[in-house]
């Protein structure tokens, strides 16, 4: 090949990598618009307001402040939240409120890639760096160039891959897999986790150095069933939004299923609350939306206590009891129904959830009641709830102090 085939070719691959590297960016906020697009139904949703961020409660104005006070700026953002809370909402949100929003927004499942892949998908690679690798590749990092990048599901990620991530947020620079020249970024990053990143640090799952960088500014998106006042509003506006999608008619929500999804514990959130009115909205023939529902209806895990199947039993919350009202008052004529006994048992179950089923002990759910934690013990018996493993051994030998978790995973 002679001096100017050479030239000729070497000025055709240059452009056809920039080709390659601008349909990889149109691809990334072509995705960022149809996500929008399936979030707000038939177009997009007032800032905010998408599906996990509807309601008016404190817990959940909280997390709107947060928003609106970071979003504005370039802080990286760690959200901690229960699975199906609304994490990527939230990230949504806080890119849709920044100046980046007419840049790409792009969402990463690290759970979700195989370990050996992870790099690479991240980084992106160059041809020939590794067998079935015949192109370059852009990685996440430079699809998100200006704009955000989501990293879902962060502490499940190796800790090789936390250390080569670290490396670029401290340098803002990075190598593709199988090239040695630095490839420099303009990314905002927002990351997420259901996992307590400062605990998996204590257990040496995650690298201190990286939570550090992280956990500038830490938004917590509270359960579904910490903001219960939310829940009537936010089955309306889903099932209005799933309707109107789907061409079938808006139903008013029947009273039965009212106090049904008022007493239900909500294991996963606003997914599943979204996943039980699609189901009803889907099925509606007649002139009411009936949500059916697990018959456990309190408590995370659709159960109770540890190692059980339920709450269900004497002095449970009967979820079809009595006559409810309709309307954004619902929750509050619901409990005004229940009986002081109902009530008490309800208030139990939300101290033991607050308190990860701890009795005993500062933080204990005796202690956010104030009342004695023998007291507590008899007061579950009678309701029927069931004790965790540690405080049924804590009776057979009084006056041992109990600072486990109750069985309850992290």
């Amino acid at each position: 090949m002679d001096v100017t085939a050479r030239q000729r070719a070497e000025g055709e691959v240059g452009r056809l990598r920039a080709r390659l590297a601008e349909s990889e960016g149109a691809r990334a906020r072509l995705t960022t618009l149809q996500a929008e697009l399936v979030a707000g139904g038939d177009g997009l949703t007032a800032v905010g307001q998408t599906d996990a961020m509807v309601g008016r409660s404190a817990a959940l104005r909280a997390v709107q402040e947060q928003v609106a006070r970071v979003a504005p700026t370039d802080t990286t953002v760690l959200i901690h939240g229960e699975t199906g809370s609304g994490k990527e909402l939230v990230a949504r949100s806080i890119h849709r409120l920044s100046p980046r929003a007419g840049e790409a927004f792009v969402p990463v499942n690290c759970a979700a890639m195989p370990e050996s892949l992870i790099e690479s998908e991240l980084f992106g690679h160059e041809r020939g760096a590794f067998t079935g690798a015949d192109r370059r590749r852009l990685g996440k990092f430079e699809l998100a160039d200006g704009g955000t990048l989501f990293l879902d599901e962060i502490a499940e990620l190796p800790m090789a891959s936390q250390a080569k991530l670290l490396r670029v947020l401290q340098e803002r620079a990075f190598e593709r897999v199988g090239g040695a020249e630095p490839t420099r970024v303009d990314v905002r990053l927002v990351a997420a986790s259901h996992r307590d990143l400062a605990r998996q640090v204590e257990r040496g799952r995650f690298r201190e150095d990286l939570f550090y960088r992280l956990n500038v500014f830490k938004v917590r998106v509270p359960a579904l069933r910490e903001r219960r006042e939310d829940i009537a509003e936010l089955t309306e506006h889903l099932h209005q939004r799933l309707a109107r999608r789907m061409g079938r008619p808006v139903l008013p929500l029947s009273d039965r299923s009212l106090r049904r999804i008022m007493a239900y514990g909500w294991p996963g959130n606003v997914r599943e609350l979204a996943n039980a009115v699609e189901r009803a909205t889907l099925l509606a023939d007649g002139g009411e939306l009936e949500i059916e529902l697990p018959e456990s209806p309190i408590g995370p895990a659709g159960g109770g206590g540890p190692g059980t199947g339920g709450m269900g039993g004497a002095g449970g919350v009967d979820a079809s009891a009595g006559s409810g009202a309709t309307g954004s008052g619902g929750a509050r004529d619901f409990l005004l129904e229940l009986s002081l006994e109902q009530l008490e048992r309800l208030h139990i179950t939300h101290a033991l959830e607050a308190s990860a089923y701890r009795v005993f002990g500062q933080g204990g759910a005796a202690a956010r009641l104030a009342i004695n934690p023998n007291t507590l013990l008899s007061r579950m018996d009678k309701y029927g709830i069931p004790r965790p493993r540690l405080a049924r051994r804590a009776t057979k030998g009084q006056g041992r102090s109990l600072g486990g978790d109750g069985g309850r995973g992290g």
